[in-house]
């Protein structure tokens, strides 16, 4: 097999020839390893970047470089087989779980790495499940198959088992651990072996050795492709073999429906298995043409696009990153043609702007072009205002697409800055970094008046201050962190009736309202109803009330935390003929509710993160002691090659330090990762610490 990077990086590609996908995994299992051997064998560079060196092209920001993860997500782009593959590399810690959404909302298809010692592990799943969530189409990856402990059919069997996905193993390996060399193509029945000195592969028959197995997977593979099948079933019934062509394409047709995945397995760190993969790529994974038609509305009507270049023009903003030589926003072009010079309408903040470069990303390098069409992701510059999840679109032809989910904050800190002057810089840093990262928000302690930063998790602000000290240069004091606590309502009231009358002179206000509060499921937030009748309480008024519900909900009655998992009803009302507005009934709904939840009986939400912690088999008893000491719920363990895996429950707001504990307790052998796990209430003396 030749190396088939296309050379000529700016020959056209028709739209059937894009593949825009995203790199997702767990930490470490190899995200960014994967996509440098992509981007070498592209020849989109010419020397390997390494993760240990500091060498790689999509982890270019020093803060991702001293801490060997991907913090930030990065788009790249390569050219394979003559397709034009953009490809984004996304984080794999869950802190930075919403630069994966975010990337997510605008790919069309993913490749997921897995580990395979480890399998599927937990960061692993939380990103399957974002993808399912917009309908991504995947094909699998297990990596690192020369390492001690890899088994391929054991990752398998943890993809079906953990993500309820059905798997359809194309290759076999050849070889194991250090003595993996390359695989076996169970489609065309050929072995792809690599030199280890050189970065060639070459192709020859399946090994005698691994006829018999290679023959039983491949009619295995065909069996559950006829199962899901129709176009394989009815050859696997005429003939006596499904064909190379006609089971590739029912592959294709599996994961574009999402109904199965597609698994390969190789080594990136040593080159081996990446050309299949990228031919993977280009065969199963969607064009912008295969995507449904991509959704918006506009003032209450719901409209399609198709991804044509032709098409009014129509693009969403996932990222914006202010580069030292000015604001840069990342488009995903849906329909239509963008140029340099054109002028656009941010249609949800109704405002036009100005596009005055278009940039080919290569992570923090650029080249220029004259235009972007349907199905291209770019950088341009010249947008100001525009923020994550904006929608760019012709103004002759306003729609608003929908944005990606952003996730809420858990923890905070304090931060200030130490110079005598530097109030007003901090204030600018933190506006800069907000805009760039929605999943940070920044707001002011009402009881101490200190500048709270908050965000996903202790990495992401320990990410988001080092960036404060580093690219804005503010010498900034931190707090201790601190968890993102909810209130919830435990039994509400019912008939609560309340007057607003308001007599100053001039018009009055007034206003009347009778609320039920009940409790719902707390993840099920808030929820607005009105069973009035008869016009007593007009309709304006009725969104009033819920309007000024909202208002009373951002702080309840026990310590000020946002209240979640209530249902309000509007019972009955009345109105006054001169003296009744919106504002009163606002003003109304907000006091009356209020005043029910401190009526009723309330109760403190924390949050919660499901922990994985591997550890050596000797420290298991002090490390299960030491997680029910911080009122964890352990959940099982599982030996894991010479390890146990210990997976927990446990309060967020007790795991602050805990990294540093556990490596004392193994010697530095222990490691967890963690993910959020919602909410929980707060009971006994837990409950006290934290008012």
């Amino acid at each position: 097999m030749a190396m088939r990077a296309d050379l000529n990086r700016n020959h056209p590609v028709p739209l059937t020839g894009i593949r825009n996908l995203g790199i997702l995994a767990h930490v470490d299992a190899g995200k960014t390893t994967v996509t440098e051997r992509v981007l070498y064998l592209t020849g989109a560079v010419h020397r390997r970047g390494e993760v240990h060196e500091g060498t790689t092209v999509t982890d270019f920001d020093p803060l991702e470089r001293d801490r060997g993860i991907t913090i930030f997500a990065a788009a790249v782009s390569c050219l394979w087989d003559g397709h034009r593959i953009n490809l984004i590399d996304t984080p794999g810690h869950v802190d930075f779980s919403d630069e994966v959404e975010r990337s997510l909302r605008v790919l069309d298809g993913a490749v997921a790495v897995f580990d395979a010692v480890a399998g599927v592990e937990p960061q692993s799943e939380s990103v399957w499940r974002q993808a399912d969530r917009y309908g991504v189409p995947r094909i699998a990856f297990v990596n690192k198959m020369d390492r001690a402990g890899a088994d391929l059919d054991a990752a398998v069997e943890s993809i079906r088992e953990r993500l309820r996905v059905t798997p359809l193993v194309v290759q076999l390996p050849i070889g194991r651990e250090d003595g993996f060399t390359g695989v076996v193509d169970l489609l065309r029945m050929r072995s792809l072996v690599w030199d280890a000195g050189r970065d060639t592969v070459t192709e020859g028959p399946v090994p005698e050795a691994l006829g018999d197995e290679a023959r039983r997977r491949r009619r295995l593979l065909e069996e559950t492709a006829a199962e899901l099948h129709p176009a394989a079933l009815e050859e696997f019934c005429a003939r006596p073999e499904i064909s190379a062509p006609t089971l590739t394409a029912a592959l294709r047709d599996l994961t574009l429906r999402g109904e199965a995945v597609v698994v390969l397995c190789g080594s990136a760190y040593r080159n081996r298995g990446v050309e299949p993969l990228l031919d993977a790529v280009v065969d199963y994974l969607p064009a912008p043409p295969d995507v449904p038609p991509v959704r918006a509305e506009w003032e209450g009507s719901g409209q399609e696009r198709p991804a044509d270049p032709a098409a009014p023009f129509a693009a969403l903003v996932f990222k914006v990153h202010a580069a030292p030589t000015g604001r840069l926003t990342y488009l995903r072009v849906y329909s239509g043609t963008i140029r340099r010079g054109d002028v656009v309408l941010d249609a949800g903040a109704r405002r036009t702007e100005r596009i005055g470069r278009i940039l080919r990303v290569q992570a923090d390098r650029h080249t220029e072009t004259d235009r972007a069409t349907a199905g291209d992701i770019v950088a341009v510059a010249g947008v100001k205002a525009a923020r994550a999840g904006a929608t760019l679109c012709a103004p002759g032809a306003p729609l608003v697409l929908e944005p990606p989910v952003t996730a809420s904050p858990v923890v905070s800190v304090a931060v200030e800055s130490r110079g005598s002057g530097d109030a007003g810089r901090l204030a600018t840093a933190l506006a800069r970094m907000t805009d760039e990262d929605p999943s940070l928000s920044v707001r002011a302690d009402p009881e101490t008046g200190q500048t709270l930063l908050s965000g996903m998790g202790e990495l992401h602000l320990e990410v988001a201050v080092d960036k404060l000290r580093r690219a804005h240069g503010l010498d900034v004091a931190v707090g201790r962190p601190r968890v993102a606590y909810r209130e919830t309502v435990v039994r509400g009231v019912s008939g609560l009736l309340y007057r607003h009358v308001k007599q100053d002179g001039g018009a009055g206000q007034f206003a009347h309202v009778v609320l039920d509060v009940e409790p719902l499921e707390h993840d099920a937030g808030f929820v607005f109803r009105s069973t009035v009748t008869g016009g007593r309480v007009p309709r304006e008024y009725v969104g009033a009330v819920e309007a000024g519900c909202r208002d009373a909900i951002a702080e309840g009655p026990l310590g000020g935390h946002p209240v979640t998992g209530l249902r309000v009803t509007l019972t009955d009302g009345t109105t006054h003929p001169k003296d009744s507005s919106e504002m009163a009934f606002r003003t109304a709904g907000r006091l009356a509710l209020r005043e029910a939840l401190r009526a009723g009986e309330m109760a403190l939400l924390e949050p919660l993160a499901e922990v994985t912690v591997t550890v050596p088999e000797e420290a298991v008893g002090g490390v299960l002691g030491d997680l029910a000491a911080r009122r964890g719920r352990v959940g099982g363990s599982e030996a894991r090659a010479g390890a146990v895996v210990v997976t927990a429950t446990v309060p967020l707001a007790e795991l602050f330090g805990y990294a540093t504990r556990l490596r004392g307790r193994t010697q530095g052998r222990g490691d967890f990762t963690s993910r959020p796990a919602g909410y929980a209430q707060v009971t006994g003396s837990a409950a006290d610490l934290t008012r």
